[in-house]
């Protein structure tokens, strides 16, 4: 149907017109597109969202502009209007047009071609019926030296143990600090005995693949959502395979997920917990940005040892165990029993969950952003003049935040984000700066993927248009730093920054979105917590990290001794008295090129972030954009 409003004019499918609170979960859908160029079914075969199908399907048919003249090696920026005075929000030309001439527009600009790619081109789904898998399993075949630097990468000396995906398509020195799921599952990394996947989009045959060839047989659980049909699709890729099991996470509060992105790795050596925020598809893995927590290795107990034997300064142990005896699942009481018998001692980093339910009394505490301000307020630093210092939010979707910031944002959430300390601080409506960093319509055109990558950006034309409100928070993806500017962000991460940028009090990585339903909402007068889907993440503190920073410190001392020009620079100074102060610092320049990673926190992405312009439009995955091609030279109709 043609809809019309802030945003221009467009079609939807009625398909789209969902429930609010659902409008922009990663709602499951297994239906398939027929595709009858390439004689098979353009859907992706494993459950995914509406987005992301109809990315898969644009990847299949790509729409190219018929205007020749147009180049598509620098594609022109989307011609735009000034915002509408009051909403904040842009409008692209097509809103110039009458209807009749739009409607010509859209008849005429684009033509679909179905399987119109190169034989060699890695988007190519006639000649191979897996999508970009043989050109990504090939490309992350590690070669021996390869493998040992990985190795050295993971036991060397990067005491947060945080990483990015590598990506294809940046420059090589952009991944030497980074990891795929390969690497991640090397036999250097262990000698596997069994291991639990926790996910929410899983091509099980994909999956199985990323395995080495020696642990393909190995127990697997997987973890996840689905219900119904989706449930059904699941099991039966799975049916090739003896050695999977399922373990289905219950929803029972209406338009919830199972989002949690998490792996348990049992070793002969020990066992290993990497908590992430990649989807397990072939696509999550390949030109996006994503993050990953890597635990050390650890060790099995002693027999007989007590029952708090193994716990770390963070409770990670006990919270770990807490979260996975949440699922009620007789599934995870091996893995619960496993955790029991190993030591967790090392792990610096807090463990930060969200499980459905309505919670109230203590249990409010236990879960979402409540459990946030719990930790914040136990093991945060106060900060002076913390009213100056900002909030940043980094993330690929966006829920319904109401009708204007008191609702939810400015209220009781950036109450959560804002606690330090023990001292109760109550600021008026959004005095904190918040920063919030979402992709724009051109971050998306000119990624590496080009308009598809906006499939990973679940937000819709009918949640964005009842928010405007929300646009003048918003600023531009843009990762300079790490290289992956033109790779778009499927990691999700919220920091507390000092007014110059360059001190963090804490950061924290996850699968949460910007939504209530991620994060929770209060209810019943805020005696209750109401939480619709499973989430994880982990937290950085500075005052967990003291201890093991003071040997790299020291490094960092010898280091500007031996190197006299680097003696009294604001860096080495930063390295020296940072944590002291409760706070981590930002690192400058590009991270292959810096010295410093080892003292200095890997923020993904530039700081501080750019604001959007007058011209830039957040990325909404169910209009067309049909103004100007991406860097694959297509245009966007998601119908």
């Amino acid at each position: 149907m043609l809809q019309e409003g802030a945003h221009g004019k467009w079609t939807i499918s009625s398909s789209d017109e969902s429930a609010e609170e659902n409008s922009d979960s990663e709602k499951p859908c297994t239906s398939s597109l027929s595709d009858p160029a390439c004689g098979r079914t353009s859907g992706p075969q494993y459950p995914c969202s509406e987005a992301r199908k109809a990315a898969h399907k644009r990847r299949a048919s790509p729409l190219k502009l018929t205007d020749k003249s147009l180049s598509t090696d620098a594609p022109p920026a989307v011609k735009q209007r000034p915002s509408q005075e009051g909403s904040g929000w842009c409008l692209s030309s097509s809103d110039e047009e009458p209807e009749d001439q739009q409607k010509h527009i859209h008849k005429e600009a684009v033509k679909e071609e179905k399987c119109d790619v190169p034989e060699e081109h890695p988007l190519n789904l006639c000649k191979d019926d897996k999508l970009l898998e043989n050109l990504k399993e090939e490309e992350y075949n590690v070669t021996p030296s390869e493998a040992q630097d990985t190795w050295d990468l993971v036991t060397g000396g990067n005491p947060f143990r945080f990483f990015l995906t590598k990506v294809s398509g940046i420059e090589q020195n952009y991944n030497s600090g980074a990891l795929h799921i390969k690497d991640i599952l090397s036999p250097l990394f262990g000698t596997l005995i069994s291991s639990a996947q926790f996910n929410y989009c899983i091509d099980v045959g994909w999956l199985v693949r990323q395995y080495p060839q020696e642990f393909r047989k190995k127990p697997l659980l997987i973890v996840h959502g689905e219900k119904r049909e989706s449930k059904a699709e699941l099991i039966a890729q799975a049916r090739p395979y003896e050695n999977i099991s399922f373990c289905q996470a219950k929803l029972d509060i209406a338009f919830g997920t199972h989002h949690t992105k998490m792996m348990l790795l049992l070793y002969e050596e020990g066992l290993r917990v990497v908590i992430h925020t990649s989807n397990l598809i072939a696509e999550d893995w390949y030109q996006k940005t994503q993050g990953i927590w890597l635990s050390p290795l650890y060790p099995r107990l002693s027999k007989g040892a007590s029952g708090s034997a193994g716990e770390s300064v963070t409770n990670f142990k006990s919270d770990l165990i807490s979260y996975l005896a949440a699922y009620n699942s007789p599934a995870l009481k091996e893995w619960i029993d496993l955790i029991q018998e190993h030591d967790l001692s090392e792990t610096r980093v807090y463990l930060l969950g969200s499980t459905p339910g309505r919670y109230q009394g203590s249990d409010k505490e236990k879960w979402g952003h409540l459990r946030l301000r719990k930790l914040l307020k136990e093991h945060a630093l106060s900060i002076p003049a913390q009213e100056s210092w900002p909030l940043v939010g980094q993330f690929s979707s966006i829920g319904s935040m109401g009708a204007d910031g008191s609702k939810w944002l400015c209220s009781e959430f950036q109450e959560s984000l804002v606690a330090a300390g023990s001292s109760v601080t109550t600021f008026r409506k959004c005095d904190v700066p918040i920063h919030l960093v979402y992709p724009t319509v051109n971050n998306v055109r000119q990624s590496l993927e080009g308009y598809p990558a906006g499939g990973s950006l679940p937000y819709s034309i009918q949640t964005a248009q009842k928010q405007l409100w929300l646009h003048s928070y918003f600023h531009k993806w843009s990762a300079e730093v790490t290289g992956r500017t033109h790779a778009i962000p499927h990691i999700k991460t919220y920091m507390r920054l000092s007014p110059d940028f360059q001190k963090i009090a804490w950061f924290l990585v996850t699968s949460a979105n910007l939504s209530k339903a991620a994060w929770g909402a209060l209810e019943k007068n805020g005696s209750q917590l109401m939480i619709r889907s499973y989430e994880l993440g982990v937290l950085f503190l500075p005052s967990a990290f003291e201890r093991c920073f003071s040997p790299l410190i020291f490094v960092a001392l010898l280091w500007a001794c031996c190197n006299r020009s680097m003696l009294g620079t604001p860096e080495v100074d930063a390295a020296l008295q940072g944590l002291d102060k409760g706070y981590f610092h930002v690192g400058r320049g590009k991270l292959p090129e810096r010295k410093d990673s080892a003292t200095y926190f890997p923020v993904p992405y530039d700081l501080p972030p750019e604001q959007y312009g007058s011209k830039d439009q957040p990325w909404i995955w169910n209009i067309p954009y049909t103004d100007a091609p991406d860097t694959h030279g297509n245009m966007w109709v998601p119908s």
